[in-house]
């Protein structure tokens, strides 16, 4: 029974990381970030380095976290790879306001159109403060 169960938790595991690896494609893909950044750029002509930067990214961090490697890295790097990793991922949680449109439909709904630039800055400084209590308290 146990040599069933091993083989039901590999397909489980493999059905489960091609769903949200295509959740993902999809995601980058329908937000178009890659041609996105290649037009705010103005660097068309590195669109398949950005795209294979960003396969290269997933499927070598992907290993790292498969065979559980870690490193010893000093403070400072840590800090640049954070800041990184917060880039991309205030680009993404960007990207998907502008396709959505949440930032427009929320201030005609809170009817605060003339306020849209401090709605801004209160979300990126709660985005911010959030961030930092997790890292620094929990």
């Amino acid at each position: 029974m146990t040599g069933l169960a091993d083989v039901l938790f590999i397909f489980l595991g493999f059905a489960g990381g091609i769903a949200v690896g295509g959740g993902f494609a999809a995601f980058i893909t329908v937000l178009d970030i890659v041609p996105r950044l290649a037009q705010l750029t103005r660097t068309y002509a590195y669109v398949s380095v950005y795209e294979w930067s960003v396969i290269s990214g997933a499927l070598f961090f992907t290993g790292i976290d498969l065979l559980n490697i870690g490193f010893h890295l000093p403070d400072w790097c840590i800090s640049v790879l954070g800041a990184l990793m917060g880039a991309f991922v205030g680009l993404l949680a960007a990207a998907l306001t502008e396709v959505v449109n949440v930032i427009p439909i929320l201030a005609k709904r809170l009817r605060v159109q003339e306020q849209l630039t401090f709605l801004l800055i209160a979300m990126v400084l709660g985005k911010m403060a959030g961030s930092l209590l997790q890292w620094l308290v929990f």
